[in-house]
């Protein structure tokens, strides 16, 4: 008898779409696109899309390190003090180091368990409102929060006047740079990106 077809699992990572994003007049970033589609039941929706910038991902990185301490992590693309947001090959360089580590992160299943993984690509929540979600400490679970986030497609919680105050921004965050990245003056609300005081890309 011919054996019983079984679908395979699979997980489609991409990261794109550099964009620099202004926190205010003398600081600005550059965040990345993390696109997801999957039919592995590890994830709580299929398909999903979250921006997060460089800072956000070492932040992964040294907790889900610090949670599989028998694991060696891949690394990420080295944090160079010559990195130009204005150079596309810098930012195109950093962008592919940052889909490798998803890809060989997304391949190991107890790094799959660890929740702040999911909330990090499925959700625009902050590392500080990850990290008190997956402690207990919110009203709303990590299945809610993924959820939430799909359903509305921005940072959760947030007020609807603050989404409202957002799309009255739109025109000017649709600018382009020179360099051809994306270029957004406040996206702070479309992106999810919180302000920080943090100089350049971090």
């Amino acid at each position: 008898m011919t054996p019983k077809y079984e679908k395979q699992e699979f997980v489609t990572v991409l990261v794109r779409d550099p964009r620099i994003q202004k926190e205010d007049s003398w600081h600005s970033y550059v965040d990345y696109e993390i696109f997801i589609h999957t039919n592995s039941m590890c994830f709580t929706r299929k398909t999903t899309c979250v921006r997060r910038r460089f800072r956000e991902f070492v932040w992964l990185r040294q907790k889900l390190q610090k949670n599989a301490v028998l694991i060696q992590l891949p690394e990420l693309p080295s944090k160079s003090p010559f990195f130009n947001m204005n150079n596309p090959h810098h930012v195109d360089h950093r962008r592919q180091g940052l889909q490798e580590f998803l890809e060989k992160i997304l391949q190991n299943a107890l790094l799959l368990s660890d929740s702040r993984l999911h909330l990090f690509l499925q959700t625009q929540l902050s590392p500080e409102d990850i990290e008190a979600c997956v402690s207990g400490q919110t009203k709303y679970s990590v299945a809610d929060a993924i959820h939430k986030f799909a359903s509305l497609k921005r940072r959760f919680p947030i007020e609807d006047k603050e989404r409202k105050r957002g799309e009255n921004d739109a025109e000017s965050d649709s600018e382009s740079s020179s360099s051809g990245l994306g270029h957004s003056c406040d996206d702070s609300i479309s992106h999810g990106c919180k302000a920080s005081t943090v100089p350049e890309e971090s």
